[in-house]
């Protein structure tokens, strides 16, 4: 009678192959070296993240979004899929490159990464990374305490908001479909009307 193949390990053999946990100082070499030219990808928690591919409804909510956060804050305050830090702690494993940023300050005014306290709004458009955006995602800028934090779900027609940052969570999520409408925190008198970012 065959043996099963379970029964012939050793209960200290893994099952599964061990990951390389990247740093952000490891990295930086590879990508001065070109490596990364071909394939953007983002460093979270240790892994390095693809971010190619993004499908049709992604391209067209980002566009859109982008536009609207232009007009309500300008161009020089909008950045596009631009690296940013979080918490000291988090900073060696993680660079996120959000979908969108809006800054405190015109973009020409950072030589580095902006801060957690220079970001107004960050989002994050998610097709098929919704449960990535809504939890590891959700956690790292919680935990720098990034106050306004948006997801557009784009397969479900809504907008995602994140906002209370305490203790690692956003204690308030609120979904907003696609027949309302949201302001951000730091323009509150400028509502986006969640349809606008679909086609018709």
């Amino acid at each position: 009678m065959p043996i099963p193949l379970l029964d012939t390990l050793s209960p200290d053999v893994p099952l599964v192959p061990r990951r390389k946990r990247w740093t952000r100082a490891e990295c930086a070499p590879l990508e001065a070296a070109g490596v990364f030219d071909q394939e953007r990808v983002e460093l979270i928690e240790g892994e390095l993240i693809s971010k190619m591919g993004a499908k049709r409804p992604h391209v067209n909510g980002l566009t859109l979004l982008r536009e609207w956060l232009t007009e309500v804050f300008g161009g020089r305050f909008v950045n596009t899929e631009a690296s940013i830090d979080v918490t000291p702690e988090d900073n060696p494993t993680n660079e996120p490159q959000p979908d969108l940023i809006v800054l405190t300050k015109p973009t020409t005014a950072f030589q580095r990464n902006p801060q957690p306290q220079d970001l107004l709004l960050v989002v994050e458009v998610a097709d098929t990374s919704l449960s990535f955006d809504r939890t590891t995602k959700a956690a790292l800028y919680a935990r720098a305490g990034i106050v306004d934090y948006w997801v557009l779900d784009t397969a479900n027609r809504r907008m995602l908001v994140h906002r209370e940052p305490n203790g690692g969570r956003y204690q308030v999520v609120v979904a907003y479909t696609d027949s309302e409408s949201v302001a951000p925190l730091s323009a509150p008198g400028r509502e986006l009307r969640i349809a606008d970012l679909f086609a018709a």
